[in-house]
């Protein structure tokens, strides 16, 4: 027996999905760094992460690779045109306004997720959430007022586009349990890279990046993106989706930081008051309802427990 099995469910979902927010946190730091126009930066990290997610798959499934990417289906289609519009977002976003603000745009993808679950999957949400979604929309409102000139509303925008198709992909993950949906990822490398390199290409002599900016490249888009994207989008199969939003925060923590540290991003206080406003609420949220569902276990027999939460399934 490996020692990974002998982790409960929740504690393997809780690997991966912390794993995953830790591993992307420099994400739009880096993409920062690496000061390429628009078409060439997507370009590189369609077809760099592409071949990223490929390479995994391959290590992962071996000769099953083919049936892991037939069981996906038309939802596995869906799940990867979507993530190509997370990727243009996020990537749009940190090219037009401030990557902190990129970031806290982003956070709010678990609460949009759980807005379409009521309305897609027909789940009853807690009046708790409705009052996290009201104030998270509060702050993200206080975040894109910050810095409301010089295209940064362009760059807001696209942050939001990144959020809200990335909690689609999660609500649609949910609809299939127990099917692993990241081996799709690989043709959002190839849609995103082929796009992309179309409008590199008509543009004015492209030429490839200098030493150091291909270095900082290959490192997000064929390291760095495919392991963590790959393990954030395993982490609903395992916990709840309150558990899973609450350990995204981590990427949204550390990346800030991050971005405002070394890139000398220093928000307005306004944003700062936004920031802390999203955090706050979504941190808030999933404590609580971790401690909810401790109590509820500490009432049942000693057996494992069983999940009610679809995402959680394997």
């Amino acid at each position: 027996m490996s020692r990974w099995s002998t982790f409960s469910l929740r504690q393997q979902g809780l690997l991966l999905t912390g794993g995953g927010a830790m591993i992307m946190a420099p994400d739009a730091l880096l993409i920062k760094v690496a000061d390429l126009p628009d078409a060439e930066i997507l370009m590189w990290r369609g077809f760099l992460s592409g071949l990223g997610f490929l390479l995994i798959a391959l290590l992962r499934y071996g000769r099953g690779t083919l049936a892991a990417y037939r069981r996906c289906g038309w939802t596995g289609i869906a799940v990867a045109l979507l993530f190509s519009l997370t990727t243009c977002g996020f990537v749009l976003g940190n090219q037009y306004t401030k990557a902190g603000n990129v970031l806290m745009i982003l956070a709010s993808s678990p609460l949009i997720a759980a807005v379409l679950s009521w309305f897609i999957l027909k789940e009853r949400l807690p009046r708790r959430t409705w009052l996290a979604i009201f104030i998270c929309m509060l702050g993200i409102a206080m975040i894109a007022l910050d810095d409301a000139g010089a295209g940064s509303w362009v760059g807001n925008a696209f942050a939001l586009m990144a959020a809200t198709t990335l909690a689609i992909n999660f609500t649609l993950c949910r609809t299939r349990p127990g099917v692993d949906m990241s081996p799709m990822l690989v043709f959002n490398g190839i849609i995103v890279g082929s796009i992309a390199g179309l409008f590199w290409l008509a543009g004015s002599e492209p030429t490839l990046p200098a030493a150091n900016q291909l270095a900082v490249v290959i490192l997000l888009c064929l390291i760095i993106v495919p392991c963590g994207v790959t393990l954030l989008q395993r982490g609903p199969l395992y916990l709840p989706s309150a558990e899973v939003g609450l350990l995204l925060l981590l990427e949204v923590v550390i990346g800030t930081l991050l971005a405002w540290w070394i890139l000398a991003e220093q928000p307005a206080p306004m944003a700062m008051v936004g920031g802390v406003l999203v955090l706050g609420t979504l941190s808030a949220k999933g404590l609580y309802e971790r401690r909810l569902e401790l109590r509820m276990r500490a009432g049942l027999e000693p057996s494992p427990p069983v999940t009610v939460d679809r995402s959680s399934t394997l």
